[in-house]
């Protein structure tokens, strides 16, 4: 989403409509060695997949009539393996582009990828799909748990391109057995597969995943570490700056004209929604207001709360047999000082400078200290003198994003439950 067309921060952080909406599908033929998602290996003949899409179906119909969704731009349905919805899927891609959605994206694992299901998705109204590729190795696939090879990926993204849709494919670095060549070979297959998207992403050994437990006993195994981490993601903007992708945020690259903007949404403060158990949304409090009046189970706020992020905390199996009003949610509830510290964060993992009326808007918060934190990023050279990321930027994220969010003060309330 170019900056050119953002309202200023206080007009995007107040409207009481949502500008994007993630709806979550929470099933995958066999769970993934390294994901901690919100995701359960699930037989592709399951009654449950049907009656979850239809309960997605219910609750956007909820959140349109409570007039939340009149400025919505666009619409992600992600997993877990939406591709295994199959023709539910496509229903879905249908009611979510009938409300004008500016792009609608599916994620897709290669496996459940058909030419078939490609051509009813696309005549369904979805624009992007987001493959989940993470390797052309089949080796690296087999060690992280994918059950695709490389030539089923391959395939996918090719027959995507054909179908007419923007495609993006996902890649990881730093992996088990993964080599520079090997990495670099990656990269090569899926530019040369045509798509006009690519994420790239280090490996994360999270807690409670399988990985976690076969790799728990050294904290940093050398194939991961942040110096073979930082060589990959290096690696990466090189090789692919050089095929004609620029770098928009810190781990997503684009041709022209093919930048995701559901993901800069993500990025810029804008309100958002989640369907589905375990999504989470992000509402300013005109918006949590009116949610309020189609969901009652949510509490009351205090005055000074500006933000507020809903998480859906329904299990897979009540959110398939329950109704909008039987949801169950944890709460964040974040101050204004807090969404702004929030926000100049966020607006870290983009390339472009960071937007003049959040900057305006942060150095006006008393006693947030943004404007002592712009000059450090400034003087350590995290940041530019057009308040861009730089390359140093890139790869110390975590110390830019420490010093924006220490501007936070406290830490943001929680509500286990509702």
């Amino acid at each position: 989403m170019p900056s050119q067309e953002l309202p200023s921060w206080d007009e995007r952080t107040s409207s009481e409509e949502v500008g994007a909406l993630y709806l979550h599908v929470p099933f995958c033929v066999r769970k993934c060695a390294y994901c901690d998602f919100a995701s359960w290996a699930t037989r592709e003949d399951d009654e449950i997949l049907h009656r979850y899409a239809q309960s997605l179906g219910a609750e956007l119909s909820v959140w349109q009539k409570a007039g939340l969704l009149h400025g919505l731009r666009t619409a992600y349905i992600g997993g877990g393996t939406p591709s295994m919805l199959g023709k539910d899927l496509a229903g879905l891609a249908a009611r979510i582009a009938a409300l004008g959605v500016q792009e609608l994206t599916a994620e897709a694992n290669p496996e459940s990828v058909t030419a078939e299901l490609l051509g009813t998705l696309k005549e369904a109204g979805l624009t992007r799909i987001s493959i989940g590729v993470q390797s052309t190795d089949d080796h690296e696939l087999r060690l992280l748990g994918r059950i695709h090879t490389a030539k089923q990926a391959l395939w996918a993204l090719r027959e995507a391109c054909a179908a007419g849709l923007d495609v993006s494919a996902d890649l990881m670095c730093a992996l088990p057995d993964e080599t520079d060549e090997s990495w670099g070979r990656s990269l090569a297959d899926v530019v040369a597969a045509g798509v006009g998207h690519i994420s790239v992403y280090p490996l994360m050994i999270e807690e409670g995943t399988a990985f976690a437990k076969r790799y728990g006993r050294d904290a940093e195994p050398a194939w991961n570490d942040p110096d073979v981490q930082a060589r990959r993601m290096v690696a990466a903007e090189r090789m692919l700056s050089a095929q004609g992708f620029s770098r928009y945020e810190v781990a997503s690259y684009a041709k022209p004209g093919r930048a995701c903007l559901h993901n800069q949404a993500y990025w810029s403060g804008l309100s958002y929604l989640g369907l589905g158990t375990g999504a989470s949304g992000m509402l300013s409090r005109p918006a949590y207001e009116r949610a309020r009046r189609v969901l009652p189970q949510l509490p009351e706020l205090e005055p000074d709360i500006y933000r507020i992020r809903l998480t859906d905390t329904t299990s897979r199996k009540d959110y398939a047999a329950a109704g909008p009003q039987d949801l169950h949610f944890t709460l964040e509830l974040l101050t204004r000082r807090q969404a702004l510290a929030e926000d100049l964060m966020l607006a870290a993992r983009m390339s472009r400078p960071l937007d003049p009326s959040l900057v305006a808007a942060a150095l006006a918060e008393p006693s947030m200290g943004a404007g002592a934190a712009l000059a450090k990023a400034q003087d350590e050279g995290l940041l530019d003198g057009r308040l861009a990321v730089t390359e140093k930027g890139w790869l110390l994220g975590n110390e830019l994003f420490g010093l924006f969010w220490d501007c936070a003060g406290d830490a943001p309330t929680k509500v286990q439950k509702v």
